[in-house]
């Protein structure tokens, strides 16, 4: 896949078969939409593209509102994207000029000349242009005039794609980790960076990687321990992830941190990927070291039978 930071860096070509949005957490509706996408392409002999904005438009619209949280960072949906087979990925900045274009010019300077559209699949409720005003039925009556089709989503469709992104942002802070993945068709997952944390871990015997999410706008699930996998360095291991203010030890700061089953290497500042399997307990305070050093021993059993015996 191709990727494109900037929808000037991309040559038109031709039948291109394009979907546009946001394509937050690349779950199953949207990858329903994709495959239509793809069958298309293949039916004109073409090539699929993605166009997708980043920052999300909400962020540039409403700075005041730091609120927003998305299942993806912008490079993890990249490599999402990429699994599915995605020919063209255009990241396009979004800002207050590029929101401001009419949808003709939008149509005509964007899915027309610069992309060189055949095909365009979309939703009935799909905005862009000034003040939102284009739609699906602009999009309808210039297709003829620049000799492309529109196909558009089933109204279903687009319901269950809203629906879904919206309910696995809320199931994720719910610690609903099943629900979510149900959703997703895949582990969600969070990438970040081993910093060195307080040690408290190691004293009791199960040391941790404290991870650091540098892009605030990812989600994080709600508090409470939960079973994972984490990838290091290519090779997947199995682990018991805590997401919390340590409440035991009178924490202030929320802390993501992971200890890694069977595994000792030295990783302080390496990028690791953890996928969430099962959400095992809430987070509690418990009466001094003593008793959580014995709580995590029990949360280790419990979280090795989900993960080797998914019960």
């Amino acid at each position: 896949m191709k990727i494109y930071h900037n929808i000037d860096e991309f040559k038109a070509i031709e039948n291109a078969v394009v979907t546009i949005g946001t394509f937050d957490g690349v779950h199953l509706g949207h990858r329903k939409i994709i495959s239509r996408v793809k069958e298309l392409a293949e039916t004109i002999g073409g090539e699929t593209v993605i166009l997708t904005f980043f920052p999300h438009p909400r962020m540039i619209l409403h700075p005041e509102d730091e609120s927003i949280k998305l299942i993806n960072t912008i490079n993890e949906k990249a490599a999402l994207l990429e699994q599915l087979g995605v020919d063209h990925l255009i990241i396009t900045p979004f800002s207050r000029d590029f929101s401001n274009q009419t949808p003709e010019d939008y149509i005509h300077d964007v899915l027309v000349n610069k992309i060189g559209t055949k095909k365009i699949v979309i939703g009935y409720d799909h905005r862009f242009g000034k003040d939102r005003q284009g739609g699906l039925n602009d999009l309808l009556s210039l297709a003829p005039v620049y000799s492309f089709e529109v196909i558009e989503i089933p109204e279903q469709d687009i319901h269950d794609v809203a629906i879904s992104s919206t309910r696995i942002r809320q199931a994720l802070l719910d610690g609903n980790i099943a629900l979510a993945n149900e959703f997703l068709g895949y582990p969600f997952f969070i990438t970040g960076k081993v910093t060195r944390g307080d040690q408290i871990g190691r004293q009791i015997g199960f040391p941790t990687a404290n991870i650091i999410i540098e892009e605030k706008y990812k989600l994080i699930p709600g508090d409470g321990i939960f079973a994972v996998k984490v990838e290091v360095d290519g090779k997947l291991y199995n682990g018991m992830a805590y997401i919390g203010t340590r409440p035991t030890i009178d924490g202030i700061r929320r802390n993501i941190e992971v200890n890694i089953f069977d595994f000792d290497k030295d990783i302080y500042y390496h990028q690791i990927r953890m996928e969430f399997h099962y959400f095992v307990r809430g987070d509690m305070k418990l009466d001094g070291l003593e008793a959580l050093k014995a709580q995590i021993a029990q949360d280790k059993i419990d979280i090795l039978q989900l993960l080797v015996h998914g019960s």
